[in-house]
């Protein structure tokens, strides 16, 4: 009897500064100094593309946030990959657009333009953003109520789809003697509703994908639901498999109920240690962590479970927090961090350590060969179909990947050996969708 085929996973990067982990700039080997140069971007593009992955990701956020604790943000994620996509020739291209801050009309635009530059490799990840602080940046005293946001996404994403598909595909004509564009295939979407007053059309032409991937990352249940609802792939958060197994299989079960077809491919964040042993790989983990200053470490864990905690005890096990279903900021990551307090009982000091990368993410470290079992296990049990790469050091950490971990899934048929397509939708497996017929 044939063995049964491995399931082909996808492969994401996820572009943060120097790296995931809190004290990757801190590393004496960092290239913290290179974070203005567009160049060091486009050579971990390049890299990623020579690993054949399916896109990078730049996530965003809209306040400057603690300047003493290393690299936030630098370089606007859009204007970066404008410029990575002329570095690059095949792999897909992800930024953050959140729908509390940016207009339907100006979002579409820009992103049918990229889709145009890069030649269909375009993706974007809809947030409804978090934070009072980046709130106070666009006109709002504090971030408005939760549900709210996520109503107003819902209509955000509905009205950029409508932009998009505002000209047919064979609207232009370059006919010099007669039309550029022919008037009955360009139409206005006049669109009215609670959030957004939008005529129309887009003055883009249609993207070259039809429309840019659109990613979602929400756990909560509005989150869920809107991703149910209008998300091509996902960006997860798990800490272990059984957590990522209930995730995956809530949200298929949330998208076939939904009658969609679709693959919805699920992506959890992924943390790397590659070493030739496992004891190589522990320390690299642990070089990391001993340059992580406590205080810095205290005030992440704060914003992330809504709380002071810069007084509480190192060495002592972490105080009781509140449940999940009365906690009022994110719930992802807080979910997470309330699963590794009640597996691993750690104290604050290694709780701390273990948050240092991906903030609560799936950690792996190891050999090569473990960390391709450990991937394929989550793959082939429902857990995950590919991973969002959050490498705790850049370029290094992904360098380690490329050169060590892909070879070794590609030799078990569970990673492409090259690209089979032109865009991001042919790499993640989905159709081009297409025009809808505007209301």
């Amino acid at each position: 009897m044939a063995s049964k085929l491995p399931k082909m996973m996808h492969i994401n990067l996820f572009l943060f500064g120097c790296g995931h982990h809190r004290a990757a700039w801190r590393h004496p080997n960092s290239q913290v100094e290179r974070l203005g140069d567009i160049r060091y971007y486009e050579e971990i593009a390049q890299l990623a593309e020579r690993g054949k992955f399916d896109a990078v990701f730049f996530a965003d956020g809209h306040s400057a946030g603690d300047v003493a604790d290393g690299s936030w943000w630098f370089l606007e994620p859009l204007t970066t990959i404008a410029a990575m996509s002329r570095a690059t020739q095949k792999i897909g291209l992800i930024s953050t657009v959140s729908s509390t801050f940016y207009t339907p009309f100006h979002a579409a635009r820009m992103l049918a333009s990229l889709d145009h530059i890069s030649g269909g490799r375009i993706g974007w990840n809809l947030v409804t953003s978090m934070f009072d602080a980046e709130a106070r940046n666009h006109g709002y005293k504090s971030m408005p109520e939760h549900a709210e946001r996520y109503r107003r996404a819902e209509e955000f994403a509905d009205v950029v789809t409508k932009l998009w598909d505002s000209w047919q595909d064979d609207a232009i004509e370059f006919d010099r003697n007669g039309l550029y564009a022919d008037p009955q295939k360009v139409q206005a979407i006049n669109h009215h509703d609670k959030f957004f007053l939008v005529d129309g059309p887009l003055n883009v032409p249609r993207p070259i994908q039809g429309r840019p991937v659109l990613f979602q990352a929400g756990a909560s249940e509005q989150g869920v639901e809107l991703a149910a609802q209008c998300a091509e792939a996902i960006y997860a958060v798990a800490y272990d498999l059984p957590a990522a197994q209930a995730y995956y299989q809530k949200v298929k079960n949330r998208v076939k109920a939904r009658g969609r077809q679709d693959a919805v491919p699920i992506m959890p964040g992924l943390v790397t240690y590659v070493g030739s042993t496992e004891a190589e790989a522990l320390a690299k983990q642990r070089e990391y962590d001993e340059l992580l200053p406590s205080e810095t470490s205290l005030k992440q864990l704060g914003m992330f479970i809504n709380q002071d905690c810069s007084n509480w005890e190192l060495d002592a096990p972490v105080p009781k927090l509140p449940p999940l279903d009365s906690f009022t900021g994110p719930k992802g990551r807080y979910s997470t961090i309330l699963r590794i307090i009640e597996t691993e009982k750690p104290t604050l000091r290694q709780l701390l350590g273990r948050l240092a990368a991906g903030g609560g993410h799936c950690t792996m470290v190891g050999t090569p060969e473990q960390i391709a079992d450990q991937m394929e296990l989550w793959v082939n049990n429902q857990g995950a179909d590919g991973f969002n790469l959050m490498p705790p050091s850049l370029p290094h950490s992904i360098e380690d990947f490329v050169e060590h971990v892909v070879p070794e899934l590609q030799k078990r048929g569970s990673f492409r050996k090259d690209y089979e397509g032109d865009t991001l939708r042919a790499h993640l497996g989905l159709e081009r969708p297409n025009n809808r017929k505007n209301k």
